[in-house]
């Protein structure tokens, strides 16, 4: 059965052509000079990206794989305007962005509802053979045509905006804890790589308060050279303020563990390895508290530490209070204003672009659509009488 998860497309947009100006001559009964009169052509419609919390993935454009604008209508005679191109609006959830298809370079962001942002502009219309007169030219022949229409295929990635993130290894207790803390109900097995799409849900908190966290498919040693599902889901936790590493309590060697993870973090962005980290021994219900104490020994020095249960929730008011103090410490607010566009203005890299894609189930190649409707420009002395 088909996810209706879906966090990557590719489009072809084009905007609108902009509408050629008139030339025309005016010349009725009782006015045989009557002058020129050609207006002007119409704008062509614009390509607008539209943040919209409605969605909450780019589903609904998956099967949409062109976008076309209306080109602008032609001046017409009696000085009239021709009618300017609707522009096409195409609605996306917030944290989706957007890359140029075919040189990976970063074109813009949607964060929030209702932000807009023209991805291709249409083109203006030409003027009419009525503003080219002057008083040494009263007769002027010829006419402006529009402005050309842009292209561009576009690949939308769609980051979720959570305030945690969870990161660990497949069968790390990753969707129990989200269950555990949140009304999400992700899927949960007794086999690896349970979870095969993201899934976000609202941890509660004291006097009302609350945040969000982000559960990702589990990672393995070798994700950042395609082992496993790879690393294509660490972009749903780029914009987290906080990770929490997740290394369950039976696992032979947990700091090993925790610095393979860090790794394959690196490899996928080394700027994710600046965010503040929490690490949380899982499955504790299997350890005794003699046990326990030896671990702490082995374990990393430089980041919160905390053992949690759950199944049996112990240590989860513990953790939700950890989780809290370090999202809203002085240190990780400095941090995201100071890096607030660094992790989001990355370009592509292109090295991986065409194995991305294919993973995706997109084409590699990039498609083009030629204009069937292009007209051909008015020839400077082409007018017409009345």
């Amino acid at each position: 059965m088909e996810s209706n998860f879906v966090d990557y497309v590719k489009i072809y947009c084009r905007s609108g052509k902009g509408g050629r100006g008139s030339m025309h001559l005016r010349h009725v009964k009782y006015q045989s000079n009557g002058g020129p009169d050609g207006g002007d052509g119409g704008r062509g419609g614009s390509i607008i990206l539209r943040g919209n919390h409605n969605y909450w993935t780019l589903l609904h454009l998956k099967y949409q794989r062109h976008v076309f604008a209306e080109h602008g209508g032609n001046g017409g005679r009696d000085k009239c305007h021709g009618t300017d191109g609707k522009d096409q609006y195409i609605d996306v959830p917030c944290g989706t962005v957007v890359y140029d298809a075919e040189t990976g370079k970063y074109v813009c962001d949607i964060t929030y509802d209702g932000q807009e942002v023209v991805l291709l502009k249409g083109g203006r219309g030409g003027l009419g053979n009525f503003q080219f007169r002057t008083s040494t030219n009263q007769a002027p022949r010829y006419a402006q045509p529009g402005e050309p229409m842009q292209e561009m295929t576009i690949i939308m990635e769609l980051k979720l905006l959570a305030d945690v993130g969870l990161v660990g290894f497949p069968n790390a207790g990753k969707s129990t804890l989200l269950s555990s803390l949140s009304s999400a109900r992700p899927k949960i097995a007794n086999y690896p790589f349970t979870t095969l799409e993201p899934s976000l849900g609202i941890v509660g908190y004291h006097d009302q308060k609350s945040f969000v966290m982000a559960d990702i498919p589990g990672i393995i040693e070798g994700a950042s050279e395609g082992k496993g599902l790879g690393l294509r889901f660490l972009r749903h936790i780029e914009r987290n303020s906080l990770l929490l590493f997740m290394v369950p309590g039976d696992t032979d060697d947990i700091k090993k563990e925790y610095e393979i993870l860090l790794n394959e973090l690196k490899q996928f962005n080394p700027e994710m390895l600046d965010k503040h980290r929490v690490l949380a021994i899982t499955k504790c219900d299997l350890l005794d508290d003699e046990l326990i104490e030896m671990l702490k020994e082995t374990l990393p020095h430089d980041l919160p530490v905390i053992f949690i249960s759950s199944v049996t929730g112990k240590g989860l008011p513990e953790l939700k209070d950890i989780l809290w103090k370090e999202l809203n410490s002085e240190s990780n607010k400095l941090q995201e204003i100071t890096s607030e566009d660094t992790l989001v203005h990355r370009d592509k890299d292109m090295s991986r672009f065409s194995e991305e894609l294919l993973a995706e189930g997109a084409d590699v190649e990039i498609e083009f659509i030629d204009d069937a409707e292009v007209e051909d420009v008015e020839e400077l002395d082409d007018f017409e009488y009345e």
